[in-house]
C-alpha cells in the first residue's frame, strides 16, 4: 500500500526499531497520528530529552543521567562485588530481585568471534582497570547462558584469577513455575551441575 510521504516516513522509523515489523510499524504510526499535538510533542520530546542527558557512567558504563551513576556513587552499596553483565537492561532486570547490594560492570556485548566481537570491541579493559585498586573481592558473572555468554564468563574467569579474586557464575537452570517436560537438555543439565542441598 503506498502511504502518503510523511505517514510513510514515521513507519519507515518505526520499522527500523528491535522487534518491530511491518504492521506494528503501521499501528504505531497511526497511534501517533490519531494523538493530540500535545501528546505527541511530549513524546518528541521525551525522546529528544532521552538522548541528549542520558550518557554511560565513567565508571560501570551502565546507562545514567549523571557521572558516576547513582548506583557507583551510592555509600550503601558493596563495592567490593562487582556483578559483570551484557547489557544495560541487564543492570535493570538485576535491581528488580531488590537482593544484590553490590555495583555492576556493564561490557555493552559478549564475545563473539563469529561476528567479529574480541576482547577489544567490548569493555573488559576497564573492568581490569578497575579491578587494580585492591578493593574488589569478587566479581559475579552474570553473563547470558548462550554460546557468547559463556564463552565471555570462561575468558573473563581466567584473566580474573590470576589477579586473586574471587571469580563466581551465577546458577542457570529451571524457571520458578517451569515444567520439567518443556525444559530442554542443557538447561536441565544446568539444573542438575548447580543443585544444592535442603
Amino acid at each position: 500500500m503506498q502511504y502518503i510521504a510523511p505517514l510513510a516516513k514515521l513507519i519507515e522509523h518505526f520499522r527500523a526499531l528491535p522487534g518491530i515489523g511491518n504492521k506494528t510499524a503501521v499501528r504505531l504510526a497511526y497511534h501517533i497520528l490519531d494523538m493530540d499535538a500535545d501528546q505527541a510533542k511530549a513524546l518528541a520530546g521525551a525522546i529528544i530529552e532521552a538522548k541528549e542527558k542520558i550518557g554511560f557512567c565513567n565508571t560501570c558504563f551502565n546507562l545514567s543521567d549523571q557521572n558516576p551513576c547513582a548506583i557507583c556513587a551510592s555509600e550503601q552499596r558493596d563495592h567490593s562485588v562487582i556483578c559483570v553483565v551484557e547489557q544495560p537492561q541487564d543492570v535493570a532486570a538485576m535491581e528488580r530481585m531488590r537482593e544484590y547490594h553490590g555495583v555492576y560492570h556493564v561490557l555493552h556485548g559478549a564475545l563473539s568471534p563469529l561476528e567479529g566481537v574480541g576482547p577489544d570491541q567490548i569493555r573488559i579493559k576497564e573492568l581490569i582497570y578497575r579491578l587494580s585498586n585492591d578493593t574488589v573481592r569478587e566479581v559475579i558473572m552474570a553473563t547470558n547462558p548462550n554460546v557468547e555468554g559463556e564463552a565471555t564468563a570462561m575468558y573473563l574467569a581466567r584473566l580474573l584469577k590470576p589477579m586473586g579474586i574471587k571469580v563466581t557464575r551465577i546458577a542457570h537452570g529451571l524457571p520458578v513455575g517451569g515444567d520439567l517436560e518443556y525444559a530442554d537438555e542443557v538447561t536441565l543439565s544446568k539444573a542438575m551441575e548447580n543443585r544444592r542441598e535442603i
